[in-house]
């Protein structure tokens, strides 16, 4: 069953992996991606659960390609969906003054800790980004996709795509300055070429969730 999930619908044999075959598959990365981009584990929690039920309940009109793949684009236009929601309802709710009351972005030692204790200042830079751009960063820099494979999970053009993920990385350079002596002198660092401190060091954020 692990191989016809992995490899769905290569031929006309394959047959639509049960509820207890897709969550044991495939749940581990879609917490982590649920994750990384929910902040947190409640919000993670609910959307895994929502992701789930939506696939399960969308095996039968799911087309050739990458099962995984599919189940992190749903992922995250769940999640992009959910954060459209929730911001529309915020201003509807806080009214004229709404912008001097919005909550501030710094997670605080809870919210790092339930992040895995990811470290507080990347957090906060990524808390930092629209969902837009926090979404391409992820699957990006954190997810390791390619850029046409961003494009396909979020159903955009790839210039779109590169434009987010330049821009998103931009903003955390800046909201990451003072963690760089080079940057703070105005001077470049040797090889970074894309301007984002050495993977703005999210390559050592740790995996959050099962492995």
């Amino acid at each position: 069953m692990t191989t016809s999930i992995r490899t769905a619908r290569e031929d006309a044999t394959w047959v639509a992996p049960s509820w207890d075959d897709l969550v044991r598959e495939h749940g581990p990365r879609v917490y982590r991606l649920a994750y990384r981009l929910a902040g947190n584990r409640q919000d993670a929690e609910d959307l895994v659960q929502e992701t789930f039920i939506r696939v399960f309940r969308s095996l039968d009109t799911f087309q050739p390609g990458s099962l995984a793949g599919w189940m992190h684009r749903i992922t995250t236009n769940l999640f992009l969906d959910s954060a459209r929601r929730r911001s529309r309802l915020r201003m509807e709710s806080l009214g004229e003054d709404g912008a001097d009351r919005l909550a501030s972005t710094d997670p605080g030692p809870e919210r790092t800790f339930e992040f895995g204790h990811l470290d507080a200042d990347v957090l906060a830079a990524l808390n930092q980004l629209t969902p837009a751009f926090r979404a391409a960063v992820v699957l990006s820099d954190l997810e390791g996709y390619s850029y046409d494979e961003v494009a396909d999970a979020l159903g955009l053009k790839l210039g779109t795509v590169r434009s987010r993920i330049h821009r998103g990385r931009a903003k955390l350079r800046d909201a990451l300055a003072h963690r760089d002596p080079s940057r703070q002198r105005g001077q470049p660092v040797p090889g970074d070429r894309t301007g984002v401190l050495p993977v703005i060091a999210l390559s050592r954020i740790p995996r959050v969730g099962p492995a």
